[in-house]
């Protein structure tokens, strides 16, 4: 742990304990646990460009997920949960900071929509994640899969919050075999330290079961404490590459997309089966969902769009929370949910609470999640920026509102195809009102609001590989223009 990490702690217990015990719980929230029983784990499962029906508990007819139909079946099936951003560093920056992604300044990349190996931006070190959070209360935390906040040394994993680290640096397509970017090899980390590379296919299809792997032994390994377990899988990320076992029973007819979405579904069933193994289902809450819409061969049905618009098909993911015997078994909440919640929802439940003197976007949403009788969003509106951090949208309750105009009853018309600004110039009138408020906090396109943060920055950086067939500086240089592959004349 370094001095920051050390402060921020210090100064986060300290502040904790100064609290009287009834200010640490939302007004009606369930009544706190037995003072002998620890704070509940924490499981957060997010996969890689899943579409909105994928899944059995959202509608799939095509892909067979029985672990997942019984985690909706034991638990709560949220149909209104958002993600901040449609692609991957974006996403993944809220999720770990409650805030908007323009808030910390990850937006994008500092030459792509996301963040390239060994590129000098990355999640500021002064950002204080959900992890970090939960570390200063006394948790294990581990993470295992895809990072995708930077790749240097002070923006990975183990600098953020995390105990343990296995997994991919950035996405899986960024490798040697990337047709149009001259990557370096893709490399598997433990820690800071490259201890594998995805070269081949076959390399792919392994990464499931090596993030599974390392999920489950974590857990067993911290069975006696407190712990956070954030598994973001690589599936089902383009370049996709499934196991034979998978392949041979999808009956998908896009064979690799069905079998990498049920092997996901194997993953889940294997993490939830662990804790019930193990004693620790009703002390474990796990949130299931995705990083964006779903990309090529995924299924985003009934809603409009996938991975990178702003329409509902970007950035509403399949989700689920599961937590027998606080979580209410077979529900349902249609109310605004963000992934930005997941920090003050787990402080919260961890008798914590977020960072002090800086904006968290994010809500406590416990009264939903544990099923308190008119349980209601805390969103009084949510923004939707695209990948050129563009503000494009707004909701607010079941309105939606484009920027061009475009007013959608997402009740009435989840699919967005019907256009009835004309019907209702008050809702457009509101919905307006709150994106120049947005526009005046968190800026609208290249110029950030008066209220971001900045970005991490390092000066010095390069890939942790060089690339193939490379001599001297320029093998480990950052990914940029420069590296994009001349296409061969027909």
């Amino acid at each position: 742990m370094n001095r920051r990490h050390a402060l921020q702690s210090l100064a986060l217990a300290a502040a904790t304990a100064a609290l009287p015990r009834s200010a640490r719980a939302a007004p009606g929230a369930a009544p706190e646990a037995k003072a002998s029983k620890r704070p509940p784990n924490f499981v957060v499962i997010f996969i890689d460009d899943m579409g909105y029906g994928d899944i059995e508990p959202f509608g799939s007819t095509l892909n067979h997920t029985p672990h997942l139909a019984r985690m909706a079946e034991e638990g709560l099936k949220l149909t209104s949960f958002y993600v901040a951003a449609a692609v991957c560093t974006p996403s993944r920056a809220a999720l770990m900071t409650g805030c908007y992604p323009r808030r910390v300044g990850l937006g994008r990349g500092s030459v792509h929509a996301v963040l390239f190996p060994g590129d000098r931006f990355g999640l500021h070190p002064d950002e204080v994640t959900v992890a970090e959070v939960l570390k200063s209360a006394g948790y294990a935390t581990g993470c295992f899969g895809k990072w995708h906040l930077g790749d240097q040394p002070q923006f990975l994993p183990t600098s953020q919050g995390f105990d343990t680290y296995f997994g991919i640096p950035y996405s899986n397509d960024m490798w040697a075999e990337h047709a149009r970017w001259r990557f370096p090899p893709l490399p598997i980390l433990r820690g800071t330290e490259v201890v594998g590379r995805v070269d081949t296919m076959d390399d792919q299809a392994l990464l499931c079961k090596q993030v599974t792997d390392e999920a489950v032994t974590f857990i067993r390994a911290h069975r006696d404490r407190p712990f956070f377990c954030y598994v973001p899988h690589a599936f089902v990320h383009h370049p996709r590459a499934a196991r034979k076992e998978f392949l041979d029973r999808a009956k998908n007819p896009d064979k690799v997309t069905g079998a990498q979405i049920e092997e996901v579904d194997w993953s889940v069933g294997r993490i939830l089966q662990t804790l019930r193994d193990l004693g620790l289902a009703e002390n474990t809450l796990v949130l299931f969902t995705s990083d964006n819409g779903g990309a090529r061969g995924c299924v985003n049905k009934p809603l409009r769009g996938g991975k990178g618009s702003v329409w509902e098909g970007g950035m509403r993911e399949p989700t689920l929370a599961w937590w027998p015997g606080r979580v209410p078994a077979g529900s349902v909440s249609d109310a605004l949910t963000t992934a930005m919640d997941v920090m003050p929802t787990f402080a919260a439940l961890a008798g914590t609470r977020p960072p002090a003197r800086r904006i968290i976007d994010g809500r406590d949403i416990r009264p939903i999640l544990l099923g308190q009788p008119g349980a209601a969003s805390p969103h009084q509106a949510f923004f939707y920026y695209d990948p050129a951090e563009r503000l494009r949208a707004v909701r607010s309750g079941q309105w939606k509102l484009f920027t061009d105009g475009p007013l959608y009853d997402l009740d009435a018309d989840i699919s967005e195809t019907t256009n009835v600004a004309k019907a209702h110039p008050d809702v457009v009138a509101r919905l307006q009102a709150y994106m120049d408020r947005a526009r005046a906090d968190l800026g609208d396109g290249p110029k950030p609001g008066p209220n971001c943060r900045p970005h991490g920055t390092a000066p010095d950086a390069r890939t942790l590989l060089p690339r193939p067939g490379v001599e001297g500086p320029a093998a480990r240089a950052p990914v940029g223009d420069q590296d994009v592959k001349k296409r061969k004349p027909r």
